[in-house]
């Protein structure tokens, strides 16, 4: 089933027929091909946004073609051509040489014909091309077979593809979560085998794939659990590694890993709520002490003080930005907290306050957080304090309460209980 050409934005189509005109060949291709296949087969509700287009028109007879083009990677091929609001990059069929670093091609040669520039991208999936002026779909690896079988293949020696680019492991997996494909098993033997090459890659590439399988996942849990089993996730966040398995106690319906991977599912899709779900219980292995008088159980006293400065440390090593790190470790410092009948509004007021400063930016912008840990807080001071209007409670208007700590050690702060969202109702302090 051939794709809808009508999704094409009206923008693109110029860059394809200009191509045309100046006889020379204009493909779609890449992620776009495949979604717009992936709607074609009612796999995929929404259309994508970016597109780029495949030619054998060297980058300087792109730039004599259209009156706008940004040389943003000449030198291999590529050029960004202005049309109308869209930035449609445009490259020039290649064939590359020996990948020597496991991360960029020692050389690139041009090529003449799509199917040998189709033949060094990395899954099937993303191996097809599309002209939509004509009606043709180059699909010389079956990718759109194995979307309709929802499967994830590498072409060709998933080894070979691997050692080319050591970031196409993390690649298959973030993919194979996000599109909800299975990997394929040669193509999934050969993760493991590559890990070496992956550890090679730069540290900002590995953490903008993170964000997507942990933002777009399908849910997210899906790919933490491939990250797992491949060994990748011992090479991203190997802290990670201590929960799995680590039993909790009887107030805890699952052990760490998997109580970790239903609060990631169960975080709405904002980046800042997802990293403090997936971290915010880290520390509790290494806070975990025999529980007296109850034999095979633990606590997990502090395990939110020492959580904090562990995810500081984690998401630094991951080269996220400042601010990002600083909400993270505030929303894992505070996860733990327990409301007690004896707070008075201003204690309740500051204490929404501090953690809607770490909120998504609608948050702070309007009052109203989407993270857990804030819907938790006005669901029980509505609660507590019923008669109370909104603003009196703090729940509109800006907030002036101090901002947050920048100091990089994490302040302790008083807490009595766990506030895991497995954990039973009741006395929860006698419980951590």
């Amino acid at each position: 089933m051939l794709p809808d050409a009508t999704l094409v934005p009206a923008d693109v189509m110029p860059v394809l027929r200009g191509l045309r005109a100046a006889g020379k060949q204009a493909w779609l291709a890449g992620g776009a091909v495949r979604d717009l296949v992936r709607l074609a087969q009612g796999t995929a509700s929404a259309p994508p946004q970016d597109f780029d287009v495949a030619t054998d028109a060297l980058p300087e007879e792109v730039a004599r073609i259209f009156p706008r083009v940004v040389p943003t990677g000449a030198q291999h091929g590529t050029v960004t051509v202005l049309s109308g609001e869209h930035k449609v990059e445009v490259t020039t069929f290649r064939g590359e040489g020996p990948y020597l670093d496991g991360r960029r091609p020692s050389s690139v040669t041009f090529l003449g014909n799509v199917d040998g520039d189709l033949a060094r991208r990395d899954f099937t999936v993303n191996a097809m091309a599309w002209d939509p002026i004509d009606g043709v779909l180059r699909d010389p690896f079956h990718g759109a077979d194995d979307l309709r079988r929802r499967i994830l293949r590498a072409v060709g020696d998933p080894l070979a593809r691997f050692s080319e680019d050591g970031l196409r492991p993390l690649r298959a997996v973030r993919f194979a979560s996000t599109l909800r494909l299975a990997i394929e098993p040669r193509t999934r033997r050969a993760i493991p085998q590559s890990l070496d090459t992956f550890s090679k890659v730069a540290m900002e590439r590995v953490r903008d794939e993170f964000i997507k399988l942990l933002v777009r996942g399908a849910p997210p849990s899906r790919g933490l659990r491939l990250l797992l089993r491949t060994g990748l996730l011992a090479r991203i966040v190997p802290e990670l590694l201590e929960s799995v398995n680590f039993a909790q106690n009887r107030y805890h319906a699952y052990d760490v890993w998997r109580h970790t991977l239903r609060c990631v599912d169960h975080a709405p899709p904002d980046l800042t709520v997802r990293l403090a779900a997936l971290l915010h219980d880290v520390a509790k292995p290494r806070s975990a002490a025999p529980k007296e008088g109850a034999p095979g159980e633990n606590t997990f006293y502090d395990h939110e003080k020492i959580g904090a400065q562990l995810a500081a440390d984690i998401l630094t090593r991951l080269k996220f930005r400042r601010r990002e790190i600083e909400r993270v470790a505030l929303l894992v410092l505070e996860h733990n907290w327990h409301y007690l009948p004896e707070w008075n509004d201003a204690t309740v007021r500051r204490t929404i306050a501090r953690m809607r400063a770490s909120g998504p930016p609608s948050c702070r912008r309007s009052g109203r957080c989407a993270a857990p840990i804030c819907a938790r807080a006005a669901s029980w001071w509505k609660r507590v304090s019923p008669t109370r209007s909104r603003r009196r409670s703090g729940f509109s208007g800006r907030s002036t309460a101090p901002a947050p700590s920048r100091s990089p050690t994490w302040p302790s702060a008083a807490r009595t209980s766990c506030g895991s969202c497995d954990s039973l109702p009741g006395a929860a302090s006698d419980r951590c």
